[in-house]
């Protein structure tokens, strides 16, 4: 009874619009208002300060601070023309181009806001010169920015290994095929597009003829520090050379030596504000994740999970069925609930229960990363809509009827991510 007390309480905070770390607040106490039980106050208060007070959660703001900086430092327009000398001339070139960006950039950024943000203000009015519809690039954009939260390093990545004790560099090596795979169906619908909308040729050939004039070696140049940036984070984590909380301090100092040093694209006075900016992203998230540590204290002490897991393996009786059923309910969620709250309360709750039936921690983080990125491109409060609307200055209703195409590609892609889990884990085992 304690059980369910928690998760009504929960739920209905939610449905009443009471912001989610509120609303583990009021989940956590109320067996202990209502029917003095599942701990004490004390508790609760001990639980959420070590909520906080942990290093590993460190690598989200400072992660979050490394992509505002190389944004600011105009990364996202170095690494399009890199990309767009390749594929700018085949049928649909140009948009391969901007997934590709997004691909990249989401290595630097780890936010699928931040990617659709920083390449957005960039390739939608590009695309719109050339003579692409604006809402289409818009939706586009907003689809191909989710990337951002699978390509490592990945903030949601991060939560999840916070939530789960799941190894942060065997998530982030889980996240590269399945980013990948995404990225192709992405490109393939944008060349289908094309080939039978059509494209304006002579616009797209003078446009790249200008980037081709600056020769491979130029824009490699250009490009070779955002290039860099990824390899530099990630073969780090992979070779063991730093942690990844240590690659997230890793990173700021990269993008701070990189655009004030030598591109030189910042100002040393700018960054307070980047600081300024990097905090308020996070505030709110913090403050979610300190509460989260109290509120799966007293999941445990109702035994909330004990009931979650029974119901789970007596009703479900193979991994395939259970990830059928969570994916659905992973879709529905990232459509009303923000990435990072979705993750932290999901999954210390039911990784337990699905790895019963034989699901692999690494490939059921990747399959709720997925479904909660697709969240981020479907309304009614996908963020990335919002973020591309603004950018395009359309109604986020219209980019997502113009996005629907990209969302099912971006689906077709996540079956096989789902069903055939050696995408996930080939190069974590």
């Amino acid at each position: 009874m304690a059980a369910l007390l928690v998760f009504v309480v929960f739920l209905v905070a939610i449905i009443l619009s009471i912001p989610i770390g509120v609303s583990m607040i009021l989940g956590s106490v109320a067996p202990i208002l209502l029917m003095a039980r599942g701990g004490v106050i004390p508790q609760i208060v001990d639980n959420t300060l070590s909520g906080a007070n942990s290093t590993p959660i460190l690598a989200v703001p400072l992660f979050i601070l490394g992509g505002v900086i190389m944004a600011e430092g105009g990364i996202s327009k170095k690494l399009f023309n890199f990309f767009a000398y390749f594929v700018g001339r085949i049928t649909g070139g140009v948009p391969c181009a901007v997934v590709l960006t997004c691909l990249f950039y989401g290595a630097i950024s780890g936010s699928g806001p931040a990617t659709t943000a920083a390449v957005g203000a960039m390739c939608v009015p590009f695309m719109v010169d050339l003579g692409y519809n604006k809402t289409w690039a818009a939706g586009l954009i907003a689809v191909a920015g989710g990337l951002g939260v699978i390509i490592p390093p990945s903030i949601p990545f991060v939560l999840y290994s916070l939530a789960t004790g799941v190894s942060t560099g065997k998530l982030f090596l889980g996240g590269v095929f399945p980013g990948i795979l995404i990225g192709v169906f992405l490109m393939a619908y944008a060349i289908f597009y094309c080939a039978t909308k059509g494209e304006d040729k002579a616009k797209i050939k003078a446009r790249l003829d200008e980037i081709s004039a600056q020769g491979f070696w130029a824009l490699f140049k250009d490009s070779f520090w955002a290039l860099m940036c990824p390899i530099i984070i990630l073969g780090g984590i992979y070779t063991g050379f730093f942690t990844p909380t240590e690659a997230a301090v890793v990173s700021v100092f990269y993008a701070i030596i990189v655009c004030l040093f030598i591109e030189r694209t910042i100002k040393f006075s700018a960054l307070p504000a980047f600081l300024v900016s990097s905090v308020k992203t996070y505030g709110g998230l913090a403050f979610v994740l300190a509460f989260a540590t109290a509120f799966g204290r007293v999941l445990s002490l109702t035994h909330a999970t004990s009931a979650v897991q029974d119901f789970i393996v007596n009703n479900f009786h193979s991994s395939i069925s259970v990830l059928s059923v969570c994916t659905i309910i992973f879709l529905i969620l990232g459509m009303i609930m923000d990435t990072g709250p979705a993750i932290i309360i999901l999954a210390p709750v039911l990784l337990p229960a699905v790895k019963m039936l034989g699901v692999d921690e690494v490939h059921f983080g990747v399959v709720l990363v997925c479904c909660l990125s697709i969240g981020l491109a479907t309304p009614p409060f996908g963020l990335d809509l919002f973020v591309a609307g603004n950018i395009s200055q359309d109604q986020p209703m219209d980019v997502a009827k113009r996005a629907f195409p990209f969302i099912v590609a971006f689906l077709l892609s996540l079956a096989l991510i789902v069903y055939v889990p050696a995408i996930s884990t080939w190069l974590v085992y």
